[in-house]
């Protein structure tokens, strides 16, 4: 009897000790500090930055969420950008009338400056948000309170759930925002010139409420939307913090947005938080994204110049706020794809934080993935998945796979891990981490995974360097 207990008595402890080394794992990994990272400068503002699936994500992603349902996301997000290249004519500014009020039964509430009716008007569809992005955490009042934020290099306008949301907010980790509980609230008048930039930072018309205060709406690919009040409030990080920060005070907060509490906008457009710090930090920024089993870093301001390759910020005439690029070629195993050098400019070529499959020309993808596929020897194809049709049988990290680098105008190039090449997308089935367009080249943010990038406005380049973060 006790000698037949004893395999199950070893089977219990190899378990409990396997369970104890992956607590110890985990905590490790969420306990990194920004000091951690190598090409960490070290003025300026630091954030740590998780993985939208990272345990230590202070908003995570539902752990049951398919990744068919990710990549469904993310093809919207990826529509969504092409579509707002291919329309040059920006929408002249129009307020029209507010007419979605707040329900009967919240009539009664205290009062002050949010009890106001909200805009109804035909939203434009944006740029999903919240499956792919990465979180952080923003302070926000006097005294500041802590909230759980996405990060997005493709948006420009800050905004969070705000008490009373009058119409609608999406469950989200601690408490919403509280205008009322902070002494440098206030709301931002119709005749502000940062409620006429709201045009160009949301790609939607403002409006304004019956008692003259601005009001936004960002809307998102795939229907998400937050619609309220443009607001101003001293924003914090750590022990700095910034007084007169615009952003949105949503009402109406709709989608898929994990459990966080809004979104931090850093794209190139006078409301961004990028612009808006920049006259105390510098048109600066950089960042590490994280894989799902550790942390990253977003800095705002000074880096280090020297750690990195840089390619020039290209111009284009179609979207003023996105960050372009010129992908220069790309190579499998040290062989050059054999596509016409002229095929990588083909279409305009964004660099997003937010998109997690990069998109490629269709014959600079074509090329890669027969590239690929001839050199993974041995391994047994797989279905297509979702929009990633160059599958194979395992797990990524299970497998031998070819050196993929990406070289930029400019010299820079990403010379990617299996983990950048490769995404697994069930317990037995990884795939080629791209996928092809006829509209818009994206950079996404699986390729960008583990390097430092830095999005440096004001000598207009975008720097790379390897081993950000692990």
């Amino acid at each position: 009897m006790g000698m037949g207990l004893l395999p199950l008595l070893a089977a219990c402890c190899s378990l409990l000790l396997t369970v104890a080394a992956s607590a110890r794992d985990t905590t490790s990994v969420c306990a990194s500090q920004i000091s951690d990272f190598p090409h960490r400068n070290s003025s300026g503002l630091h954030l740590t930055l998780h993985h939208p699936q990272s345990p230590c994500s202070p908003a995570p992603l539902p752990s049951d969420l398919p990744f068919s349902t990710v990549l469904t996301h993310d093809d919207a997000r990826a529509a969504h950008l092409a579509s707002r290249l291919a329309t040059t004519s920006n929408a002249p500014s129009r307020r029209p009338t507010t007419s979605l009020r707040k329900p009967k039964a919240a009539a009664g509430a205290s009062g002050g400056p949010l009890d106001d009716s909200l805009a109804s008007v035909p939203l434009t569809p944006g740029t999903s948000v919240g499956v792919g992005n990465y979180v952080t955490e923003l302070g926000l009042g006097t005294p500041a309170t802590s909230y759980a934020m996405v990060v997005d290099t493709g948006s420009s306008l800050t905004w969070l759930q705000c008490s009373p949301c009058v119409v609608s907010c999406h469950r989200q980790v601690g408490p919403l925002y509280d205008p009322r509980a902070s002494s440098t609230y206030a709301t931002v008048p119709c005749s502000a010139s940062q409620c006429d930039e709201l045009q160009a930072a949301t790609l939607n018309p403002s409006a304004c409420s019956v008692r003259n205060v601005c009001i936004y709406q960002a809307s998102y690919g795939d229907s998400s939307f937050s619609v309220g009040y443009l607001s101003r409030d001293t924003v914090s990080f750590g022990s700095g913090s910034y007084p007169n920060f615009y952003y949105g005070c949503g009402q109406d907060n709709e989608g898929l947005f994990g459990r966080s509490a809004g979104l931090i906008g850093l794209a190139r457009n006078k409301l961004s938080l990028l612009y808006q710090l920049a006259p105390s930090l510098g048109y600066s920024f950089s960042y590490c994204l994280p894989t799902p089993a550790s942390t990253g870093y977003l800095s705002i301001g000074p880096y280090t110049s020297g750690h990195y390759s840089y390619t020039p910020m290209a111009s284009s005439s179609l979207d003023a706020s996105l960050y372009f690029v010129t992908l220069s070629g790309m190579s499998v195993g040290g062989s050059p794809l054999a596509v016409s050098p002229a095929e990588y400019s083909s279409l305009p070529t964004i660099i997003d934080s937010g998109t997690v499959i990069t998109r490629l020309p269709t014959a600079v993808y074509t090329a890669l993935s027969k590239a690929v596929a001839a050199a993974m020897v041995g391994v047994q194809s797989a279905p297509a998945f979702s929009i990633l049709d160059t599958c194979f049988q395992g797990q990524a990290s299970q497998l031998r796979v070819p050196a993929v680098a990406m070289a930029f105008a400019g010299g820079a190039t990403l010379k990617l891990a299996t983990q950048n090449v490769l995404i697994d997308v069930d317990d037995s089935t990884t795939c080629l981490a791209f996928a092809p367009t006829d509209s818009t080249t994206i950079i996404g943010n699986t390729q960008q995974q583990t390097f430092s990038v830095v999005y440096d406005v004001a000598q207009s380049r975008i720097g790379f360097a390897a081993g950000g973060c692990s």
